[in-house]
């Protein structure tokens, strides 16, 4: 039995990270079902979760000794390897030097180190370049979910290339039908679905597709812009709804309240497929040209969708091969283009659809799982090296 050590959010704590690392948690144990999981959970500095039996370990964020008193008490666990899911804001304050709280838990920790890292910055100031080189220091194995991390890693914070392994982010399995009787379930019957899912924030950009929206109604009336998840709990926190009521206003401003629709859910897992498969376009409007790793592309691309994004290195890279269209950014003149482009061809739209599932389906939690297993089970045994599966699969 391998024993593992989870350093996350955790749900309920409404955040991707926690997601994913529940998602991952599932995958390990479908994969073998003796593996046995333990959390230490991340918890925002003024706030208190009703977690499960499975977390055995609370992290006050933003007090580094709560990162060092984890540890300890990881040490002191029957613990075989411990799996960190790493994310700048989850680990320290922002500011130039960065001020690292993971610092005390990489020194203190005892254990065998597996580090999944969430963001990988291009060009990093030095104190984030040394920061991440800790971690690789530290760790036994660094995963990342995309090609062109691992070559930021490798060629920009100068890491050894055998300690950087890529596994994808997982999907959930899917099989592409039912579009027709999941829009009636929605109450969506008659309408061509555009959505963009997750939490709601500005760097998602959302604003352009809802200015593109004037054009794709004009060409195609039934369209029905989706955006569908809450507001980012941080986001809230600090200013409350200003943004998504700043959203609200544009749609009014333009007329365009039967057309865009926004769903104030922080959804399950089921409810996220069953929106995808709804889809008739999926769309990642983001502006951050930095972000490394997209969930919500990674979920679409498994939904087989037909997909328009901005050209983050995420995107760029899973969406070539004609797996997806890409628009510069802030550019809602591209967005409405791309989506009309893709509704009025069918026959593009089902090339784009067939090629995102099939690229997409290598990503399905099951396989990722099998591969974070054999990373995992390496790392505790002390035989880290070439490790079978970690590389993705191309799919041309």
């Amino acid at each position: 039995m391998l024993s593992v050590a989870f350093v996350s959010t955790c749900p309920p704590r409404q955040c991707g990270i926690a997601t994913f690392a529940r998602d991952l948690e599932r995958a390990l144990k479908a994969a073998d079902h003796s593996v046995h999981v333990d959390w230490a959970a991340i918890n925002e500095a003024m706030s208190i979760h009703a977690y499960g039996s499975e977390v055995k370990w609370r992290i006050r964020q933003g007090h580094p000794e709560s990162y060092r008193d984890a540890a300890v008490q990881i040490n002191s666990a029957p613990v075989d390897v411990v799996s960190l899911q790493h994310e700048f804001g989850l680990y320290g304050i922002w500011g130039e030097p960065f001020d690292d709280h993971l610092t005390p838990f990489l020194t203190t920790l005892a254990k065998p180190l597996v580090t999944t890292l969430h963001s990988v910055l291009p060009d990093p100031s030095p104190s984030v370049c040394a920061s991440v080189r800790q971690i690789a220091q530290r760790s036994g194995q660094v995963v990342v979910m995309a090609e062109r991390a691992r070559a930021l890693l490798i060629d920009d914070y100068e890491i050894a290339p055998a300690k950087v392994c890529v596994i994808p982010h997982g999907v959930p399995p899917v099989e592409p039908h039912g579009r027709g009787r999941i829009k009636g379930q929605l109450g969506l019957t008659g309408r061509t679905i555009i959505t963009t899912f997750g939490l709601v924030d500005p760097r998602k950009g959302i604003e352009y597709m809802i200015e593109a929206m004037q054009e794709v109604r004009r060409q195609e009336p039934s369209a029905l812009y989706l955006i569908v998840g809450k507001t980012h709990p941080e986001l809230v926190r600090r200013d409350g709804e200003a943004y998504r009521t700043a959203l609200w206003q544009r749609v009014r401003d333009l007329d365009l309240e039967e057309h865009v629709e926004f769903v104030d859910e922080y959804l399950s897992q089921p409810q996220i497929v069953d929106y995808l498969l709804a889809s008739d376009v999926y769309v990642t409007p983001y502006v951050d040209p930095t972000q490394i790793t997209s969930g919500t592309l990674a979920y679409a691309l498994g939904a087989g969708k037909a997909i328009v994004s901005t050209p983050y290195p995420h995107a760029a890279e899973v969406l070539a091969s004609e797996r997806g269209l890409l628009v510069d950014f802030r550019s809602q003149t591209q967005l409405f283009a791309a989506t009309l482009r893709i509704l009025l061809d069918p026959d593009l739209k089902q090339r784009l659809e067939q090629n995102a599932f099939a690229y997409g389906r290598e990503t399905a939690w099951p396989r990722v799982g099998e591969r974070m297993l054999a990373v995992l089970r390496s790392v505790a045994s002390g035989s880290v090296g070439s490790v079978d599966g970690v590389r993705p699969l191309v799919v041309h």
